[in-house]
């Protein structure tokens, strides 16, 4: 990718020129581009642009996701941003997931120049990118707020999505808390999940399609597993039990 898509050079006074972005590579080399170079820039495989810092009394916990899509550590600030990665990871149209991906900076009015590093990038398997920041609802004062608009107009230059978000959806969020914590290969078993691929290729109940091939002891990880990849379907809009419906979406 080298060349920048078609996209409007002024959105609401904000023009291309008006940003320049900072980020870190692999190799820990620190660069600066303007924000059209930055359209070509791979985020998903740059290292954090700022430190993770932790320190007593702090009101949010850092720490490291096990990424079943990069098959490497994506660090969050805030259990907040853990369960956006998480949700990124979940979703098969992302190919890699990058946190504190680059700095932003801008001049705002009246000439103060202002930087913003957004919590997530995420490149999806078009080419296409996301950049997400986390932030409660009611935790979003007034100069935040600007910061999250001009970063949204900045991803709009690009062609890139924006997403300001607050805390998901609770009861999805609980089943897919649960789903991934079978997200490791570990849990595919070949011959297990093929088994629940033939005993679920019309819809059953999750126990029903688990005792069908075998143990559920043995079985019920790798049909957790099958649903994280999505080659199980079910509702996560309504709490997991056994009795929920689970088919294939993978023909047997």
């Amino acid at each position: 990718m080298t060349t920048l898509p078609a996209v409007r050079d002024v959105a609401f006074g904000w023009s291309l020129d008006e940003f320049v972005v900072g980020y870190v590579t692999e190799d820990g080399t620190r660069r600066r581009v303007s924000l059209a170079e930055a359209w070509a820039v791979r985020f998903e495989a740059v290292a954090p642009a700022r430190r993770f810092t932790a320190r007593k009394g702090q009101r949010h916990l850092s720490g490291l996701w096990w990424s079943s899509t990069v098959a490497g550590h994506v660090g969050y600030e805030s259990w907040l941003e853990r369960d956006h990665v998480m949700w990124l990871d979940f979703d098969p149209a992302v190919v890699g997931i990058a946190a504190q991906p680059f700095w932003l900076w801008w001049t705002a009015p009246g000439g103060k120049g202002v930087a913003h590093v957004p919590d997530l990038f995420a490149r999806r398997a078009d080419g296409s990118a996301v950049v997400v920041d986390c932030r409660p609802v009611e935790r979003r004062p007034a100069r935040d707020r600007a910061k999250f608009e001009a970063t949204r107009w900045a991803c709009e230059l690009l062609g890139w999505e924006y997403r300001l978000v607050g805390a998901p959806e609770l009861i999805a969020t609980a089943n897919l808390r649960w789903l991934a914590g079978y997200r490791h290969p570990r849990h595919h078993l070949p011959e297990i999940a093929a088994a629940l691929r033939v005993a679920l290729a019309e819809p059953a109940a999750l126990m029903v399609g688990a005792e069908a091939v075998g143990d559920p002891v043995g079985v019920l990880p790798v049909l957790f597993h099958l649903l994280w990849r999505h080659d199980l379907v079910a509702d996560l809009s309504v709490p997991l039990h056994q009795g929920t419906t689970v088919t294939s979406v993978v023909t047997p």
